[in-house]
C-alpha cells in the first residue's frame, strides 16, 4: 500500500490543485466519504459542499459545486463544476448572489426555480465554508 494519495482537482477553468496527500474528505451524492492511499477502486457524484485535503499537519479546505470523483491505482480526480479554496472565496460576493437569488425565488414568476435553488444553495456553502474554514 502507497503511503500517499496523488490528488488533481480539475474544474472548467483548469487544475486547481495537483499534488501528493495524505487524504481527502469529501461531500459525496450518497454521503460524506474519506479516501486514503490503497483506497478501492470507486466513483462518486459530488454535491455542492465542503473538500478537505490533508497533508501531514496542514489541512486545506476548498469548496466544491458539484462534480464527480475517481479513485483508481493510488490516485483520485476530482472533476469539478466549480470549485474554490476556502481563503479565496469572496464572501461579499457571494452575500449579495444570496441576497438577490432569495429575492429571485420570492417573485415566483419567470423563475428557472431549479436553476435559481441550486445556485443559491451554492452561495450559502460557499459562505459557509469561507467563514468556517478560512485562516485554519
Amino acid at each position: 500500500m502507497a503511503e500517499k494519495l496523488y490528488l488533481d482537482i480539475v474544474t472548467p477553468h483548469g487544475k486547481l490543485f495537483s499534488g501528493e496527500v495524505d487524504e481527502v474528505a469529501a461531500s459525496g451524492a450518497d454521503g460524506d466519504f474519506g479516501v486514503l492511499a490503497g483506497h478501492a477502486p470507486m466513483m462518486a457524484i459530488l454535491r455542492i459542499g465542503a473538500f478537505t485535503v490533508k497533508t501531514g499537519e496542514k489541512t486545506d479546505y476548498y469548496f466544491v459545486g458539484s462534480g464527480y470523483a475517481e479513485v483508481l491505482n493510488d490516485k483520485m480526480i476530482v472533476l469539478a463544476d466549480s470549485a474554490e479554496r476556502a481563503e479565496d472565496i469572496d464572501v461579499e460576493r457571494a452575500m449579495e448572489k444570496k441576497k438577490r437569488l432569495e429575492l429571485l425565488l420570492a417573485k415566483k414568476e419567470n423563475v428557472d426555480f431549479t436553476r435559481a435553488q441550486a445556485s443559491l444553495e451554492r452561495a450559502i456553502a460557499r459562505i459557509r465554508i469561507a467563514k468556517e474554514y478560512a485562516g485554519k
